[in-house]
């Protein structure tokens, strides 16, 4: 719990711009960062992340680009991953060392920068994929799919309300508990773990007798994909760019949800996030004082002994916390769908163009598992699709809420006390399911793009803000923050490398959709 009490603290006392210049919002205050806690008593932020790395491109993208080229991809799936992993620790950097979120050490550096990311935050998220691709699972486990005469994947019924009515549901929980975060985490870990033992399970079932996908997995990734490379092997001709960028985006959270881990490290209470108020719930939760400026400790030799049990510490809970779910469950999940549509000899044994509507592939997936295992199998798949698909998009509304109201707050309702963040984040909640539930009704009465161009759509978007932010991060932690706790070198050039990956894949997105625009 955040400790805001005056009586201990004397928040008089500011950090000179010389030591972190303030920009354009209040100065940082001083205070001793707090003492340090054990990794496993962290466990909670990158539980909610991974979470959210599940139901996109765990579950859809990268078993469907195996099922396109094999294994031809998924070094730059191993990349993405990693990449992440470093991107999300400088994110995290910041929030140990002042309480605040990244957004607004972005902010510190231009105001302009708040409308940017309040835009890029709101855009993606308010399409509600998740919520679309869960209702169209459930249909099939209630009333089943809607399959032509030649066997053509048509869609299933009822899918606009049920989408509607989930994410109504997703909203209501988190609406009803006291403690924002508590109630997500709680959730959230409960849900993930599950999903991992179902993986698990089907994974050990297949691939008992399939030594040879694994051999293909590790040949393709040491190899970078030899000989097909990208763009040059015919592999590359069967996915597009946006594919690609969203892939590699959702290969882990992706897009600004990666900028929620600094949120839910402050709710947390990791490191000066301590002393910063958490989100409740206006209808059961009890207020708790919130600050938007943040705090910064004076360079003693505690608080540096403080800070590197701080910072050792988040980078194992979030090495195993996100990290490894996110890796295993992509390990599997692509190895899953290799040994359902190809032989030992690799050789495709099904072929799924009939299936290409909406989700149809998860489908054609369910329909492979019946084949390989049984009814059970099919089921089960499902039921795990959905469940993964219906907490992500929990998550979603929870993350996109959160940074929202962070920037609103921070950059024009300082000084508006009735405007408190906890306000602010359900009128961003219930505005997005309003939007979310817009969009769902325009498609049932215009053109229906589907679930799977919904979630290209959305992930090629975060793909982008990913090459935006990881630029900022770089610059804000390397040349903003003390020595004490600055992002040393190697870890800079990551940064770098960060800009250069999303980058390249972002351009050759715009070009190749420009192009076929032409």
């Amino acid at each position: 719990m955040a400790d805001t009490s005056a009586a201990k603290f004397d928040d008089s006392k500011t950090v000179p711009d010389s030591v972190i210049p303030c920009g354009q919002l209040p100065p940082l205050r001083c205070r001793d960062l707090p003492e340090p806690v054990s990794w496993r008593k962290m466990v909670g932020p990158s539980v909610i992340l991974a979470g959210l790395a599940l139901g996109s491109g765990e579950l859809i993208f990268w078993p469907y680009i195996t099922y396109q080229s094999k294994f031809v991809f998924f070094w730059a799936c191993v990349l993405g991953v990693t990449t992440q992993f470093f991107i999300n620790m400088e994110i995290t950097r910041w929030s140990l060392a002042t309480g605040e979120s990244a957004v607004t050490g972005f902010i510190r550096i231009s105001r302009k920068f708040a409308w940017a990311f309040l835009l890029l935050n709101i855009v993606p998220w308010m399409i509600p994929a998740w919520a679309k691709g869960a209702a169209e699972i459930i249909s099939w486990l209630v009333w089943g799919p809607q399959i032509s005469d030649t066997g053509v994947y048509e869609g299933a019924p009822y899918v606009t309300a049920l989408a509607i009515a989930g994410m109504v549901l997703c909203g209501a929980i988190l609406t009803a508990g006291p403690v924002v975060y508590e109630t997500l985490e709680k959730i959230q870990i409960l849900l993930v773990s599950l999903v991992l033992a179902l993986v698990v399970v089907l994974a050990v079932w297949l691939l008992k007798d399939r030594p040879d996908a694994i051999v293909a997995q590790l040949h393709s990734t040491v190899t970078f994909g030899a000989p097909d490379f990208v763009p040059l092997g015919s592999a590359a001709m069967a996915l597009t760019p946006v594919l690609l960028l969203g892939a590699l985006a959702f290969a882990g959270a992706g897009g600004t949800t990666n900028l929620g881990q600094s949120n839910y490290v402050k709710d947390k209470g990791y490191g000066m996030g301590r002393y910063i108020g958490r989100i409740t719930s206006p209808i059961t939760g009890q207020v708790e004082a919130t600050s938007e400026a943040g705090y910064y400790f004076p360079d003693t030799a505690d608080n540096r002994r403080r800070w590197q049990h701080w910072w050792r510490s988040s980078n194992l809970e979030h090495f195993f916390s996100f990290f490894l779910t996110c890796m295993v469950s992509l390990v599997l999940l692509t190895l899953i769908s290799y040994v359902l549509f190809y032989d030992a000899n690799g050789a495709i044994t099904v072929e799924v163009d009939k299936y290409k509507k909406g989700l149809g592939f998860i489908w054609a997936e369910a329909s492979a598992l019946k084949h390989q295992i049984g009814d059970p199998a099919k089921y089960l798949f499902l039921m795990m699709g959905a469940m993964i698909l219906l907490t992500t998009e929990f998550g979603v509304l929870d993350v996109a809420s959160r940074i929202s109201s962070d920037i609103v707050k921070v950059s024009w309702l300082r000084d508006k006390a009735s405007w408190t963040e906890s306000r602010l984040y359900f009128f961003f909640l219930w505005g997005t399911i309003v939007l979310g539930t817009t969009i769902l009704l325009l498609q049932e009465f215009g053109h229906n793009l589907g679930a799977f161009f919904l979630f290209k759509l959305s992930a090629a978007m975060n793909g982008g803000v990913m090459f935006l932010y990881s630029a900022l991060l770089l610059y804000l932690n390397r040349w903003k923050l003390p020595a004490a706790v600055r992002t040393s070198g190697w870890r800079a050039l990551i940064l770098v490398w960060a800009v250069l990956f999303f980058g390249v894949f972002a351009v050759w997105a715009v070009i190749s959709t420009v192009a076929a625009a032409i």
